[in-house]
């Protein structure tokens, strides 16, 4: 479990983990090893998203409905990456729901650049990321606008390897594709092909445009011909009759566009004319349909083009793009960017953007509501079911991604222009036990860290401190913490810092009374008693801090077997958690059982689970239990008193694999968040999506600078009034 490569986690793994490995605790990792997403109806199903809905969005398309929210608080977004991508990096590609027929979940992707225009034709269902070829464009396209319209989809203009088109492609279920000149291209085998043809034409060539549905006609806003603005904004119910709705104050090129009500919002874009040819704007246009009127409505707070504008419940949300401004970027986002490496996504010139905004029409605002999980621009973007699917764009760190990000809105996640708006914690406090750094810290929910345990004013006691689990106790006043590495539990006050209990002797391991041997998972009892799991001495056991005595102990002290016979014997115990009947949750690594015993020691069930390397199990209601498999890749398991998998979390590659997570808890926002030990971070996991929707720390990175972490290895929130939301059991 150590790594060659890092002298700081092999001292870790070497302190921590060898005598586990000298008990036999290393286990042969799965064979198999998938991502596996199936909630069923054990209590989560409310969290999967899924089907069509009348809002629709892409980089060029959006759908509006006849009323607008009349909320005065905007919902924050939750946003994250799957972990899954499409087939190849692409950019300025059109994505838009399917054809009706095709079923729900269903979005279409058509033309793009990847290296150069490309005719691919391809069907993507989510959440799952399946990917299928359907057919081939007549001619290769790239920043096209389009809509769908029923059981019909719609390509407007674009730009082709040799210029500008005014070409419509009306695309509908089917068997082949028609060329232009009567040529028939075949798409692949499968279930669903898509016929693909050209049926008519704008007024004239076009590209760079984006596309809105309202009420069942198709606006096209914005673009150029070869470098001369087209500012008149076009109308069509059928793709082939087009009427005027009104001229652009401002002809824009890559604008943001959205539609509430009867009103169409165009968002920045590119200068098509003028002195500022070429370079984005801030302007927030408005085209009334009424009176086919175009104003300037108000500005955002950066010039931005290539964003993506979405409706959600509602509300608008302007995602992304690219500003010639990175100086107020990185004002607005915060000093570090939420992706993997914090310097990529800016340049001297330009920034390729993360920051979400909610549109406020009256008064006009744009309001903060998150971030994006990686920076993009110029992306495809659909909207199914209030939630937003944003697939590939010009990334920051290369011309194009194949990667797959969501964004839903969710009042759990926050309000709009709230601090901490789009945090997992919203409204709450996270502590860190961030062991290879040897302290504690605590987030707030902008992610900033605003207490840390070592202090200039709270220092470590004679013998030093290292951190392992934490948690927060007597409605937040104190942090019980177990030193795992030292053989220490400890009560520090928060936020005084001030030592005020231990039980054990700092570096030193034994069964003697007052000595404990790789202690885990402390928690203090609703009496004020505290529990451990005593790991290496084989043992769960309580302590009360008022004598130092032990009260109860569950197991045989140094008899390291699953044995449910008298006297009992548990096979390394490495989590006890309090549960609400009065009873302990114990995970054993030997073996990978999971049991529930009372205080006195008397078994209530136990199962032998289908991980490597059960670690701090977590009750998430009857008959439905959550823990972290200690393993690279690791994973996220729901199950039940039978040891049936209910539901499995674990990528086996890319930036969502999990590397020894020990500690995994459902927040009150409905997501998981897990240490993810040997990534250096903590993450949190959409469980109906498998999006990862937050990370502070970067991945395989250690460091004790603002947004780095070293072998993080413990957590808790403390909610409004000294609450703890995940551990409501515990004093």
């Amino acid at each position: 479990m150590s790594d060659n490569n890092n002298s700081n986690r092999t001292y870790r793994d070497n302190s921590r983990r060898t005598a586990k490995s000298s008990l036999g605790f290393r286990r042969a990792r799965a064979t198999a090893i998938v991502i596996i997403l199936a909630i069923g109806a054990w209590g989560l199903t409310q969290a999967i998203t899924g089907g069509t809905s009348s809002h629709t969005h892409h980089t060029s398309v959006t759908t509006a409905t006849d009323h607008t929210h009349t909320t005065s608080l905007i919902p924050a977004i939750e946003a994250g990456q799957l972990p899954w991508n499409v087939p190849l990096p692409i950019q300025r590609e059109l994505s838009i729901p399917a054809p009706s027929s095709l079923g729900t979940g269903k979005i279409l992707i058509a033309g793009g650049l990847s290296g150069s225009s490309i005719t691919t034709l391809s069907l993507m269902s989510v959440p799952t990321g399946t990917y299928q070829n359907v057919g081939n464009l007549p001619v290769a396209l790239h920043d096209a606008a389009g809509a769908t319209l029923g059981n019909q989809s719609f390509i407007f203009g674009g730009g082709t390897g040799s210029g500008f088109t005014s070409d419509v492609i009306t695309i509908s279920p089917g068997t082949t594709s028609s060329g232009s000149n009567g040529s028939t291209a075949s798409g692949p085998s499968s279930s669903a092909t898509l016929t693909a043809a050209i049926t008519g034409h704008l007024p004239q060539p076009r590209a760079d445009a984006v596309a809105t549905i309202v009420n069942g006609h198709i606006y096209i806003i914005g673009g150029y011909d070869n470098g001369q603005p087209t500012s008149t904004v076009l109308s069509t119910a059928n793709g082939i009759n087009f009427t005027s709705a009104g001229k652009l104050s401002i002809p824009v090129r890559y604008p943001a566009v959205a539609a509430l009500g009867h009103t169409i919002y165009v968002f920045g874009g590119i200068y098509v004319s003028g002195p500022q040819t070429g370079k984005p704007t801030s302007d927030i246009q408005a085209i009334d349909l009424n009176t086919s009127k175009v104003s300037l409505v108000g500005h955002m707070p950066i010039p931005i083009e290539g964003a993506s504008a979405s409706v959600l419940n509602g509300h608008i949300y302007l995602s992304g793009g690219v500003t010639d401004n990175p100086s107020a970027a990185i004002s607005i986002a915060g000093p570090y960017s939420p992706v993997d490496n914090p310097e990529v996504y800016t340049s001297p010139s330009r920034s390729v953007l993360t920051t979400i905004w909610a549109f406020q029409p009256s008064p006009l605002k744009l309001l903060p509501a998150g971030q994006l999980r990686a920076p993009t621009a110029h992306s495809g973007v659909t909207v199914l079911d209030n939630t937003a699917w944003i697939t590939g764009g010009e990334s920051a760190a290369s011309s194009y991604t194949n990667t797959e990000q969501m964004m839903t809105p969710k009042p759990s996640f926050g309000y709009a222009g709230q601090p901490g708006a789009g945090s997992p914690y919203y409204g709450e406090k996270l502590l860190v036990a961030d062991e290879g750094n040897n302290r504690l810290i605590v987030l707030n929910t902008r992610s900033k860290i605003t207490w840390q345990y070592p202090s200039a004013t709270a220092p470590a006691p004679p013998g030093g401190f290292s951190a392992d689990d934490a948690f927060f106790a007597r409605h937040g006043s104190v942090i019980v913490t177990n030193e795992e590495n030292e053989n220490v539990v400890a009560e520090i006050g928060y936020p005084s810092g001030k030592v005020l209990w231990t039980y054990g002797h700092f570096g030193v391991t034994g069964t003697a009374p007052g000595f404990l041997n790789t202690p885990d998972d402390a928690y203090m009892l609703k009496n004020g008693n505290i529990v451990t799991a005593d790991i290496a001495n084989c043992r769960v056991i309580v302590i009360d801090p008022q004598t130092s005595q032990i009260v109860h102990q569950i197991g045989t002290t140094g008899r390291c077997i699953h044995d449910q016979d008298t006297p009992v014997a548990l096979g390394s115990p490495n989590g006890d958690t309090p549960l609400s009947n009065g009873n302990l949750l114990i995970s054993e690594i030997n073996g990978h059982w999971v049991d529930e015993y009372t205080m006195q020691g008397k078994l209530v069930w136990s199962a032998q689970i289908p991980i490597s390397y059960p670690s701090d199990p977590q009750q998430l209601g009857t008959n439905r239990y959550l823990i972290a498999d200690y393993t690279k890749p690791g994973a996220i398991l729901i199950f039940n008193r039978s040891g049936q998998s209910l539901y499995r979390y674990q990528p086996k590659s890319g930036p969502d694999m999990l590397d020894h997570p020990s500690l995994v808890e459902m927040l009150p926002s409905g997501v998981f968040m897990l240490n993810d030990d040997h990534n250096d971070r903590m993450i949190a996991i959409d469980p109906a999506t498998g999006a990862l929707v937050w990370q502070y720390g970067i991945t395989h990175t250690q460091g004790s600078q603002v947004g780095y972490l070293n072998v993080p290895d413990g957590f808790d929130i403390l909610g409004p009034n000294g609450t703890t939301p995940t551990h409501p059991a515990t004093g």
